[in-house]
């Protein structure tokens, strides 16, 4: 007597399904790796603004 259970096939329905998850899962990462990539945008933006023009005269 065996207590596996069958595995049945996906069908159409189910890989609709997947397909819309993996389309949001994408688009949410995306709208994370944006929002990311402008906080550090700004984070080195205001580090340049408040160092000044000072920054550029001096020597390398």
């Amino acid at each position: 007597m065996s207590t596996e259970t069958p595995v049945s096939q996906p069908n159409a329905a189910d890989l609709q399904a997947a397909e819309a998850l993996k389309r949001v899962r994408r688009r949410r990462s995306l709208a994370l790796a944006g929002a990311l990539a402008l906080f550090a945008i700004t984070f080195y933006v205001l580090t340049i603004v408040k160092m000044g023009p000072a920054l550029f005269d001096r020597a390398l």
